[in-house]
C-alpha cells in the first residue's frame, strides 16, 4: 500500500502521527494497481454477444424513455422537454429529455456545492473503487445496453459503439485511476525529514465545474463529467440533447457504482440558459468541454466579462473540432494510404473530430488513389446501424444534415470544384448523406478549408515538386490543429515534415488514419482553435481538475532570529 503524501514519515513514530493532523482523511492508503486497454469484441455473425447486442436493440428501441432532470436524489420531470429521435429513422422517438431551467440551475449549483463538503472528504481509495466498479459495469453488465442505446440515438455501427461506449469509456475510468494512483505518489524533497516535512496535496477545485459534453462519442460524455469528479470536483453535466440516452445511462451506471448524490448533477438545457447560469455564478470552477470553437469562445467572453465576481479563475477546457488532413507523398503506399483515407473520411459519418477531412495527392498518384477511392466508396453501404451490413448511418439530426448539404450543393456550383463521387442526400426516412469526394483544384476553398463534420472529403492535387509549398498549405490554410497524418516511404521526408508540422496537429499520424486515438495509447486533443490540448486519455489532463496545496511542517524550533552572516 501507498500511504499518500506521508510514507516517507513511516519510521519516525510519533512525528508521523502529528503529520496526519492536516494530512485530510481524503488522503488514507491507496493499493498499487495496474490496468490494460479492454478489448474490443467482433461482433461476427453467430457469436453470443451479437445476439446479446441485437435483444439490446430491440429493447431500447421498442420504448420511449423519459429523462427527468437528476438533482442530488431528485428527479424533476415537470416543465419543457425535447425529443431524442433516431437519426436514422427520424420519426421515431427515443427519448423523452426533460430541461433544466434557471432555478433548477441553481438549485444544481447549491447542491453540489453542499455535496462537494462531504465528496471532499472520501479517501482516495474510495473514490478509485467507485470508478473501477463502475468500469467493470460498462464492460460486462451493461456493455450491450451502452452500445444499443449508442446506435440506436447517435446512429452508430456497431464496431463504433463498441470502440467507444464500452471500450472508451471503460478505458477512461480505470486509466484515470491509475494515473490518479501514480499522481499521488508523488512529493517534493524532504532534505531531512526528521527536521523539515514537505509535503503536496491534491484538492478538488473550489466550486463546480460545468461538463457540456457533445454527441458523437458516447465516453468523451462520461469522462468530461466524471474525471472533474474522480480528482474530488462536483459537477453540473449538461449532455447533449442528440446524445442524452446515452449520457442518462452512464449516469445510472455512476449511482449503481456508489457515488453519492450531487457529486455529478444530470441537467439537460438549453445551451444558452445553461451557459448564463454557470458563468454567471461566483463558483464557477471549470467548464470542461467538448463542441464547436464558436460556442467555446462564447463561454470563454461571458467567463471574461464576469472574471471580477468569480471566487478562483475559473479554468477552461475545451476541445473544439478540427479540419484534419492527409498528406501523401509520391513515395506513399496507394494502397494503405487509399484505405486508411476512406476509413478516416466515412466512419461514423465524418462525425469525428479527428475524421480526414482534407486529402493532399500527388500527381503522379492520383489516377491510381482516385481509382481506389472510388472503387472502395462505392461499396460502402450508408443504412440504418442495426443492418450489421452497414458502414455508416445517418448524421445526427437536421441542422447537420442542412449544413453538410450546404457544402455539396456549393460544389457542384463552384468551378473550382467537382464532385467525383457520391453527393446524394435524403432526409426522408432519416438524415441519410452518401459519402462524397470532391475534388478541388484550389487549396483555398470553403470546402478545403472550413470544418464541415460529415461525410464529405475533399481532395486537392499538387504537383510532385510542389511538395513544401504544398505541407505549408496544409500548415496554413484552416484555423485548426487536431489531427494530420503522412504518408511516405521516405524517411528524410518524414523526419522533417514532422518537424515541419510541429504545431499543425496535436495528434500526429504517420502512415496511419488521422482517426482512432485510443486512451492511454495516444492521449488526444490539439491546440490553435481546436482547443486547449489538453489531452485525455493522458496522465496530465487529471491536473486540470486539481488544486495542489503544498505544506511544510517544521519539528525543530529556531533559537535566534538573527542569520549567520549578521554576528
Amino acid at each position: 500500500m501507498l500511504t499518500l503524501g506521508r510514507f516517507r514519515l513511516i519510521g519516525f513514530g510519533e512525528r508521523f502521527l502529528s503529520c496526519r493532523l492536516y494530512s485530510s482523511s481524503a488522503l488514507g492508503t491507496v493499493e498499487d494497481f495496474t490496468v490494460k486497454n479492454e478489448p474490443t469484441l467482433e461482433y461476427q455473425p453467430g457469436s453470443k454477444e451479437r445476439e446479446q447486442l441485437q435483444a439490446a436493440l430491440s429493447k431500447w428501441s421498442k420504448t420511449t424513455t423519459e429523462i427527468p432532470v437528476i438533482i442530488g436524489d431528485k428527479e424533476y420531470k415537470d416543465g419543457d422537454f425535447i425529443y431524442q429521435l433516431m437519426p436514422h429513422n427520424r420519426h421515431q422517438k427515443l427519448a423523452k429529455v426533460y430541461q433544466a431551467d434557471k432555478k433548477l440551475l441553481d438549485n444544481a449549483i447549491d447542491t453540489a456545492l453542499q455535496a462537494q463538503k462531504k465528496w471532499a472528504q472520501v479517501p482516495w481509495q474510495e473514490k478509485i473503487k467507485i470508478f473501477q466498479r463502475a468500469a467493470e459495469m460498462i464492460a460486462t453488465k451493461y456493455r450491450f445496453d451502452l452500445n444499443a442505446v449508442t446506435m440506436l440515438g447517435q446512429s452508430k455501427t456497431v464496431v463504433q459503439a463498441e470502440i467507444d461506449s464500452a471500450c472508451e469509456l471503460a478505458d477512461f475510468f480505470n486509466f484515470n485511476t491509475y494515473y490518479l494512483k501514480e499522481m499521488l505518489k508523488y512529493q517534493p524533497i524532504s532534505v531531512d525529514p526528521k527536521v523539515t516535512l514537505n509535503s503536496v496535496r491534491f484538492r478538488g477545485l473550489e466550486g463546480f465545474v460545468a461538463a457540456i459534453s457533445p454527441f458523437n462519442f458516447t465516453a468523451i460524455g462520461g469522462n468530461l463529467a466524471y474525471a472533474p469528479a474522480l480528482m474530488g470536483c462536483v459537477v453540473l453535466w449538461k449532455p447533449s440533447d442528440t446524445a442524452a440516452l446515452s449520457n442518462y445511462l452512464i449516469f445510472k451506471i455512476m449511482q449503481e457504482a456508489g457515488l453519492p448524490p450531487g457529486v455529478v448533477n444530470f441537467v439537460p438545457a438549453v445551451g444558452p440558459t445553461f451557459g448564463d447560469a454557470i458563468t454567471s455564478h461566483p463558483n464557477l470552477a471549470a467548464i470542461n468541454f467538448t463542441g464547436s470553437a464558436r460556442t467555446f469562445e462564447v463561454l470563454w467572453k461571458l467567463v471574461g466579462n464576469n472574471v471580477s465576481r468569480y471566487k478562483s479563475y475559473p479554468r477552461l477546457i475545451g476541445e473544439c473540432g478540427g479540419k484534419n488532413f492527409h498528406f501523401i507523398h509520391p513515395s506513399a503506399d496507394v494502397e494503405s494510404a487509399s484505405l486508411q483515407t476512406i476509413r478516416s473520411a466515412f466512419e461514423y459519418q465524418g462525425q469525428k473530430c479527428s475524421a480526414c477531412s482534407r486529402l493532399y495527392v500527388p500527381a503522379s498518384l492520383w489516377p491510381k488513389i482516385k481509382s481506389r477511392l472510388l472503387e472502395v466508396r462505392d461499396q460502402i453501404k450508408v443504412g440504418d446501424p442495426a443492418d450489421f451490413k452497414s458502414f455508416m448511418g445517418a448524421v445526427i439530426d437536421e441542422n447537420a444534415f442542412k449544413r453538410i448539404k450546404s457544402y455539396i450543393d456549393l460544389a457542384k456550383k463552384e468551378s473550382s470544384t467537382t464532385i467525383i463521387a457520391g453527393g446524394d442526400y435524403s432526409d426522408e426516412i432519416g438524415y441519410f448523406i452518401q459519402p462524397t469526394i470532391i475534388e478541388s483544384t484550389a487549396p483555398n476553398t470553403k470546402q478545403m478549408t472550413e470544418e464541415i463534420f460529415g461525410p464529405v472529403l475533399t481532395v486537392y492535387v499538387y504537383k510532385d515538386n510542389d511538395v513544401w509549398s504544398t505541407l505549408e498549405k496544409v500548415n496554413t490554410t484552416t484555423p485548426y490543429a487536431l489531427t494530420g497524418a503522412v504518408f511516405a516511404s521516405d524517411r528524410e521526408f518524414i523526419s522533417k515534415a514532422h518537424d515541419y508540422l510541429i504545431h499543425g496537429a496535436g495528434n500526429f499520424y504517420i502512415n496511419d488514419k488521422s482517426t482512432g486515438a485510443v486512451v492511454a495509447q495516444q492521449p488526444f486533443g490539439g491546440a490553435r482553435k481546436s482547443g486547449t490540448n489538453d489531452k485525455a486519455g493522458g496522465p496530465h489532463y487529471l491536473l486540470r481538475f486539481t488544486s495542489i496545496q503544498a505544506v511544510k511542517e517544521t519539528f525543530v524550533p529556531i533559537k535566534d532570529w538573527q542569520y549567520p552572516y549578521m554576528k
